[in-house]
């Protein structure tokens, strides 16, 4: 899989990608990232990417030519599955759009910045429109990594245990049951005699019986999508 961002602000998408499982699947050659800074395909002196709203109006707005150069000089590399645009109004981020996107070959995120992008970046060069929760950034930066990351840590080879991801919270609508680790007691913290009893069939029933509790105590509106 290749994703590309495309950002003003490249600086600062570089920690998400340089440390642990990110940094893990670029090296195995299991993704590609590429980070793109917009201003290199503006064609103002200044490197300008920005104007005034049309009709006036607080704020500026990133501007269509450097954004257009830029995505079509990267489409003459490679064909891209999604053109995605980070934006507070887009469809809210889940497990199951990890999941889809995750099975494609070709990723473009694009970061707003200012007010947003030009509509007719969203019209005609957009596919899809992504939102990680109903608040307001500075810019998509961010939530262009935590899309990113919530995709490549699907990738078969990335997870050291393969099966780990299937038992993520949000898989099947259900929260993740509890998890316990050594020691069994702990300040008289002890951990369920059935996690210590062997019996696999056991476990996993009581886990699955957990996790449809915790479902119902925390996100009993997952339960009305099943």
């Amino acid at each position: 899989m290749r994703i590309d961002i495309l950002t003003l602000l490249p600086r600062l998408l570089e920690s998400p990608f340089a440390d642990s499982i990110l940094k893990r699947a670029i090296e195995k050659g299991l993704v590609e990232v590429g980070i793109h800074d917009i201003r290199k395909w503006s064609k103002d002196k200044h490197q300008k990417v920005d104007d005034y709203a049309f009709g006036g109006g607080a704020g500026m707005v990133m501007t269509i030519q450097p954004i257009d150069d830029c995505m079509e000089e990267l489409k003459e590399a490679r064909e891209y599955d999604e053109v995605i645009y980070m934006t507070p109004d887009g469809e809210t981020l889940n497990q199951q759009i990890a999941n889809e996107l995750s099975m494609k070959k070709n990723i473009m995120i694009l970061c707003g910045h200012y007010k947003g992008v030009d509509q007719r970046v969203r019209d005609h060069l957009v596919t899809r429109e992504i939102s990680i929760g109903d608040y307001v950034l500075s810019g998509g930066e961010l939530g262009a990594a935590v899309l990113a990351d919530s995709i490549i840590r699907l990738l078969p080879g990335v997870l050291n245990d393969e099966t780990s991801a299937l038992s993520d919270s949000f898989q099947d609508n259900l929260l993740a049951p509890p998890v316990y680790t050594r020691p069994a007691e702990y300040k008289g913290w002890t951990v369920p005699d059935i996690l210590r009893s062997g019996n696999l069939k056991a476990i996993d029933d009581w886990r699955h019986d957990q996790a449809v509790k915790r479902t119902m105590e925390r996100r009993p509106d997952l339960l009305e999508d099943k």
